[in-house]
């Protein structure tokens, strides 16, 4: 069992990502899409209305990643976030002037200040998206790193073609991702732009998530991740049909969830295809991190697994109870008037 420890909690720690870029995605896509979609200052409000409740949980998601991962494998996080130290700053300054920029939007009723949060609101969550998507993209991929774990190279080694393809996979996804999930979530005008605008990025938006997928599969795919791809693909068909036919509550229903299942498949092939590295070395793969030279102690294991399996069902239950709560849609209709909660 100690053996298959390491394992486990690497399909682990790839759940807890891909339920980040679920949960988180539609969020991150709805916070670009303030300054890409909205029309008005009612229309921004409604979109942030769509996700108020629900945003600062499915952050959870991402500590619980980083946690993981520092816990479980101890030489994954560390050479990781050393290498992508930069990176991985701007993507934290761009979530925290999100989640600033939410909770001061609506305090002073002027546009000017308005609009400078919704720029944060905006410009934070693409960083994020962008962050996000070139840290999973080169940890699958491969950094320059040497025989001990160390980073090879100047600060930027780390910038390749593969830090781009995931940035754009990501970004690109969130931004699908909202769209759909704001013709599921609201009524009215923005209702009907959000679903042209999934009918115009499907399926094109998800290319380079399946490019990314690809050149993952390219340095060491197996059949049955093939399998889990080719039905990635499969999904985003499916939620192109059903964007296609006549608009409706279920119709709508089953484009989310195809897009967002096209998502889940790409990701858990590309982890699939990675294994069992977890951190490729473009120096000399003998290098490389992987799932049994990477992990803690068998008794460290053991002890967050149990402690996993505590927590997990509470968490999965209340965050599933809070999006029951708030499930209803949005519309204008259903904004009040803006006022100043502090003088300006």
């Amino acid at each position: 069992m100690s053996e298959a420890l390491p394992i486990i909690w690497f399909v682990l720690i790839a759940v807890l990502w891909i339920g980040y870029l679920f949960l988180e995605g539609f969020d991150l896509g709805v916070g670009m899409l303030m300054k890409l979609s909205a029309r008005t200052d009612t229309q921004r409000r409604v979109l942030l209305n769509t996700v108020g409740p629900v945003w600062d949980g499915n952050e959870v998601w991402l500590i619980t990643a980083l946690g993981a991962t520092f816990a479980a494998f101890p030489l994954w996080y560390a050479s990781l976030l050393s290498t992508l130290y930069l990176p991985m700053l701007v993507l934290l300054i761009g979530l925290i002037f999100r989640a600033v920029a939410f909770e001061w939007r609506g305090k002073v009723d002027s546009l000017r200040w308005r609009s400078r949060w919704d720029w944060a609101i905006a410009l934070g969550s693409f960083t994020a998206a962008a962050g996000i998507g070139s840290t999973l993209a080169l940890t699958t991929t491969g950094l320059p790193l040497n025989a001990n774990g160390d980073r090879v190279g100047g600060a930027f080694a780390w910038f390749s073609g593969y830090a781009v393809l995931g940035a754009a996979a990501v970004v690109l996804f969130c931004l699908l991702h909202a769209s759909a999930f704001l013709a599921l979530k609201t009524d009215g005008e923005i209702r009907a732009r959000a679903t042209r605008t999934v009918r115009k990025l499907l399926p094109w938006a998800l290319l380079p998530l399946f490019g990314w997928a690809a050149a993952v599969h390219l340095a060491g795919g197996t059949g049955w991740s093939l399998a889990v791809l080719a039905l990635s693909v499969a999904a985003a068909v499916g939620a192109r049909q059903a964007n296609r036919t006549v608009n409706g509550p279920t119709r709508e229903g089953w484009t989310f969830i195809g897009i967002g299942g096209s998502m889940v498949l790409a990701v858990a092939s590309i982890f699939a295809a990675a294994y069992p590295f977890v951190l490729p070395s473009t120096v000399d793969p003998a290098f490389g991190l992987t799932v049994q030279n990477a992990s803690s102690s068998a008794y460290t294991l053991s002890l967050m697994s149990a402690v996993a399996a505590l927590g997990v069902p509470l968490v999965l239950a209340y965050q599933g109870w809070t999006y029951w709560v708030f499930r209803r849609r949005v519309s204008e209709r259903n904004i009040p008037a803006a006022h100043s909660v502090v003088p300006l």
